[in-house]
């Protein structure tokens, strides 16, 4: 049997998505199952993050490459003639941008959260359209959805009335990168990046519905109670993608003259992050709406104690290991903030408890469950190569 997956995802305009296909990919290679895994990619597509040579060097890997971008035309036309072309059995389409139309072979789609309808407000008219449009195709025309927090399979079958035995619920995991560093690495670190002890970070993108402008007010007020203390200030480190079209929280940190105690670090480096994690003394998260909410997980992982939103799929994720707030009171996040910048004994609780928490999680999990999606459909239908092939690869 032959499982396509539509790589072209791992590329730098899609960060979260990116990671979850690269992970996935090298965990359903370490499995013995007998299938090939077919990756579609586009060479072109800007990709600093993930190494593909990796994983073309895995068992039973085959790379194959395409012209086709997502958003276009042509992936509607290209992928399902590669599909026939391969004699791919089924693919995978981790993002609800897939093709709907002339597939040969069922589809599996990876539908990561619904923020389009949870909260419309956070895009432009034109992107909501887009995504209505492509989610519902997506829904209709898959054989299986996988999803991966019970959360985001709830809003999943609310939207769309399909049963919850249509949606497969596949939890991602912290790679085993993330884990706490030595004092060694994280000074290096610190010095590259011009920080200093004690800081409190965030990682993940700019987009509203990451919350960040409540931060940044919940950060002003700790910042004032800290000028009454005798202990070193705190700085806030805001790391991770940058989109451009959001720059309000870079203005009101202007506004609110905050630029001596907040740090932007964008796009950093995949491989710098288990000693970012490790080095802060706090991670805040305060997003309204996840799908699943890696960032925390992977906190956790490098035993760094946890504030974050008890909203949407978060609780799922972090359990009891984290402080928890309404992402919506910014006096809430801030003393959240302070009181565990400010009581050493609650963080080394929490350590303990996200090491725990992080480890409840594997993507060798991940991978057995999405494989058991695979062999479920694939077991009522014969291989491709028993039926008609539709002609010799176009080389497209």
């Amino acid at each position: 049997m032959n499982i396509g997956l539509d790589a072209r995802y791992i590329c730098d305009h899609f960060p979260g998505i990116g990671r979850y296909v690269a992970n996935l990919v090298s965990a359903l290679a370490a499995l013995d199952h007998g299938y090939r895994l077919t990756l579609l990619y586009n060479p072109a597509l800007p990709n600093t993050r993930h190494n593909l040579d990796a994983l073309r060097r895995l068992p039973h890997v085959d790379l194959i490459a395409t012209t086709a971008r997502p958003f276009t035309l042509a992936e509607q036309i290209q992928i399902p003639r590669m599909a026939r072309a391969l004699r791919i059995d089924l693919l995978h389409s981790p993002y609800y941008l897939k093709p709907y139309l002339g597939l040969s072979c069922p589809t599996v789609v990876t539908i990561h959260d619904l923020i389009g309808w949870q909260f419309p407000h956070t895009l432009t008219p034109h992107a909501r359209r887009l995504f209505r449009i492509a989610m519902r195709l997506a829904v209709r025309t898959a054989t299986r959805i996988i999803t991966v927090s019970h959360n985001a399979r709830d809003d999943i079958a609310y939207y769309y009335r399909i049963p919850h035995a249509r949606i497969a619920v596949t939890p991602e995991a912290a790679d085993e990168r993330f884990r706490p560093q030595s004092a060694e690495t994280i000074a290096a670190l610190c010095h590259r990046y011009g920080l200093t002890a004690p800081y409190v970070l965030y990682v993940g993108a700019n987009k509203p519905h990451k919350n960040l402008e409540r931060l940044i007010h919940a950060w002003e007020r700790v910042c004032a109670t800290a000028a009454t203390r005798p202990s070193p200030a705190p700085r806030l480190v805001i790391a991770g993608h940058y989109d451009p079209r959001y720059p309000s929280v870079q203005r009101i940190v202007t506004e609110r003259g905050l630029t001596t105690s907040v740090t932007f670090l964008p796009n950093v480096p995949e491989a710098d992050l288990p000693a970012l994690y490790s080095g802060a003394e706090l991670f805040v998260f305060p997003s309204y709406y996840e799908g699943f909410g890696l960032p925390p997980l992977e906190a956790m992982a490098c035993g760094t104690p946890v504030v974050c939103a008890y909203t949407s799929s978060l609780p799922e994720v972090v359990g009891n290991a984290a402080l928890t707030v309404d992402p919506f009171n910014f006096i809430e996040l801030a003393e959240a903030i302070e009181c565990l910048l400010h009581n050493p004994a609650m963080r080394a609780y929490l350590h303990e408890q996200g090491l725990r928490q992080a480890q409840r999680f594997s993507w060798q999990q991940t991978a057995r469950q999405t494989f058991d999606v695979y062999a479920a459909i694939l077991s009522e239908r014969p291989p491709a190569s028993s039926r008609d092939s539709g002609g010799s690869f176009p080389g497209i």
